[in-house]
C-alpha cells in the first residue's frame, strides 16, 4: 500500500464525503508533498479539536516514510 493510499483511507472514515477526498503527490528535490482536499464541510474534522487528528495522520506518515528510509514527507490540507 502506498503512502497516499493509506492517508485517503484513514481521511476517509473519518469525513462525511468520502467520495471528495483527494490526494495529490508533489515531489521535489528534497521531499514529498501531499496535498489533501476534503469537502468544506470536513474541513474541521480532518483538523480535530486542537489539530489532534492531523497530528495523528501525520505522525502515522512520518513513521512510515522513515522506515522506508526515502524522502521527507509533508502532508498539507489545502482548501
Amino acid at each position: 500500500m502506498e503512502l497516499t493510499d493509506l492517508i485517503k483511507a484513514i481521511v476517509s472514515e473519518l469525513v462525511d464525503s468520502p467520495e471528495e477526498v483527494d490526494i495529490k503527490e508533489v515531489e521535489t528535490e528534497n521531499q514529498i508533498i501531499l496535498e489533501l482536499k476534503v469537502s468544506k464541510d470536513d474541513f474541521g474534522k480532518v483538523i480535530g479539536k486542537s489539530g489532534r487528528n492531523i497530528s495523528a495522520i501525520r505522525t502515522i506518515l512520518f513513521a512510515i516514510n522513515a522506515k522506508k528510509g526515502g524522502k521527507k514527507a509533508r502532508l498539507d490540507v489545502v482548501e
